[in-house]
């Protein structure tokens, strides 16, 4: 399969092997051209590829936004990059009100891809370090996947780019470069929008989760593992469609629940999967359903204040052992 590689040098494979492919795919964003992003995820493309497939856009969130629905409505299939998810707000319209509602108001498809990189750990501030996932939860016509493995990431942004609906790409910064999260990637086929993964058995509890809150969850497993609790953890990897299968199975296997995101609760993703938990699960489960995110605060700066707001192994360990004896 070839050397290990990064989450994000995964995302980058992803991309260039769609832009090999087909000719319909081109890139867009600030600085994603000779810079190649903010984060290097595009470094190497334009050079490869060119600049009529690789643009480099002025600071408007609302005119890259737009032109991708403008090149989608031609049938082209745009990727655009905002370059940190918290940006997304300045287009936040066009996507709510045209992007996700143009094929239910006169029949065509928008196939674009909305890549945004999010959340916390990084010491990036309250502008730079948002989780917007719940923003769109609510939102018909609108796509959302959350990859938290190098080999998933690379599946599913080929999944998205070949979508012919408007999909926002989550991909966590902290992940991007972690040299723990290395994997052999190799040919991957896209991912099924709306299949979770289990990324460690259980039996005595179950944490559903998405983006790098698998691996702080499964981490807790493993120290919680040591004490003869086995916890299992469910990647949901696709939030919107999700997998209501794996969460009915996974609930009934172990019949305590914990759903996990880094953002703060009010109004969060993790509120929808708890109530669809208690509205088709009730009668498997022997405790309350558990919710766990980020203090109601926007994100600090310093790092120990940051690490105390958010969600962290230490956290949902003990949220489990609550959980388990109950």
């Amino acid at each position: 399969m070839g050397k290990p590689i990064t989450y994000v040098e995964a995302i980058t494979e992803g991309l260039r092997e769609e832009l090999q492919r087909d000719p319909d795919v081109f890139m867009l964003g600030q600085d994603i051209g000779v810079y190649g992003g903010a984060f290097g995820v595009t470094k190497g493309l334009q050079e490869e590829f060119g600049k009529d497939r690789i643009w480099d856009t002025p600071l408007s969130e609302t005119a890259i936004i737009g032109n991708a629905i403008g090149a989608a409505l031609y049938g082209l299939r745009p990727v655009a990059e905002m370059q940190f998810a918290d940006f997304v707000a300045c287009g936040f319209n066009q996507l709510v009100s045209n992007a996700a509602k143009l094929h239910y108001r006169w029949g065509p498809n928008v196939p674009m891809v909305v890549r945004l990189p999010w959340g916390g750990g990084v010491s990036g501030g309250p502008f730079h370090s948002g989780c917007m996932e719940a923003w769109f939860l609510n939102v018909p016509g609108l796509k959302l996947i959350c990859p938290s493995t190098a080999r998933d990431a690379k599946a599913a942004i080929k999944t998205a780019i070949r979508d012919d609906n408007p999909v926002l790409y989550f991909e966590h910064k902290h992940l991007y470069r972690d040299p723990k999260l290395r994997q052999e990637v190799g040919e991957v086929e896209p991912l099924e929008f709306g299949k979770a993964r289990v990324a460690r058995e259980g039996k005595h509890a179950s944490v559903i989760t998405f983006g790098i809150m698998v691996h702080y969850a499964v981490k807790a497993a493993e120290e919680l593992a040591k004490e003869g609790i086995e916890v299992e953890v469910l990647d949901l990897i696709s939030l919107r469609p999700y997998d209501t299968e794996a969460i009915k199975a996974t609930v009934a296997k172990t019949n305590r629940v914990l759903v996990l995101n880094e953002a703060t609760l009010m109004g969060s993703v993790a509120g929808e999967y708890a109530s669809f938990i208690s509205e088709h699960c009730f009668e498997d489960l022997d405790a309350p359903v558990l919710r766990m995110g980020a203090l109601e605060t926007p994100i600090p700066y310093a790092p120990e204040l940051e690490h105390e707001m958010l969600p962290n192994a230490d956290k949902i360990s003990a949220a489990l052992r609550k959980l388990v004896g109950y």
